[in-house]
């Protein structure tokens, strides 16, 4: 007897871990888009990419701050702002390897506490081989893919996959060709999604 087979609607997720905003959404994304009819396409990006360039950032910080401040104090999590010379771009290598491991939520809610919720410098190696290690991996394995080439050519591809999508900003989330941006717009994506799989026969 013939079964239809009902494939898994993707979510492109473009995430920078130095966005405080991308520390929101890593408390929601994963339940809203990890469901039996839709799926994450993990897309980190390293460096500035997806982030506001450095003398807007300068800029912003004072807002942000106070945003970010009232945002945590409302969904009851702890904010503590990481030192101003975070770089992200290790951590968002090692990333690729935990979500091939099947520990990719785990490995984003640690390393997004750590950082916004503790103030700890995730461009920091034996922090994140301190992640790696706490959701079953090794010190060894952070190591070897924080710094992998093949990992860090794939952060830089999924910025020019961000621009090719028109994403302008992190957190984004791309459904087919529609873009949902930021942490506030996950409800938003959920809804599309729970549309789309409502069309399939």
């Amino acid at each position: 007897m013939a079964t239809n087979i009902r494939m898994k609607q993707l979510i492109d997720s473009y995430f920078n871990f130095r966005s405080p905003y991308c520390y929101l959404a890593s408390q929601t994304m994963f339940a809203a888009f990890e469901t039996e009819h839709s799926a994450i396409r993990w897309r980190p990006l390293g460096g500035w990419d997806g982030r506001s360039p450095p003398e807007r950032a300068k800029v912003k910080i004072p807002l942000v701050r106070q945003d970010m401040q009232r945002l945590c104090r409302y969904y009851q999590l702890d904010f503590c702002p990481p030192p101003s010379t975070t770089e992200p771009t290790l951590a968002a290598a090692a990333s690729l390897y935990a979500e091939q491991q099947g520990l990719l939520r785990p490995y984003v809610q640690k390393i997004m506490a750590a950082e916004w919720g503790q103030g700890r410098d995730i461009g920091q190696p034996q922090l994140i081989s301190e992640i790696y290690q706490a959701i079953g991996l090794s010190a060894e394995e952070a190591r070897r893919e924080m710094q992998s080439e093949q990992n860090l050519q794939t952060l830089k591809h999924n910025q020019q996959l961000a621009q090719q999508h028109g994403v302008i900003g992190v957190p984004a989330f791309v459904i087919n060709d529609e873009v949902f941006w930021g942490q506030d717009r996950i409800e938003f994506a959920k809804m599309q999604l729970d549309e789309l799989a409502a069309q399939q026969p």
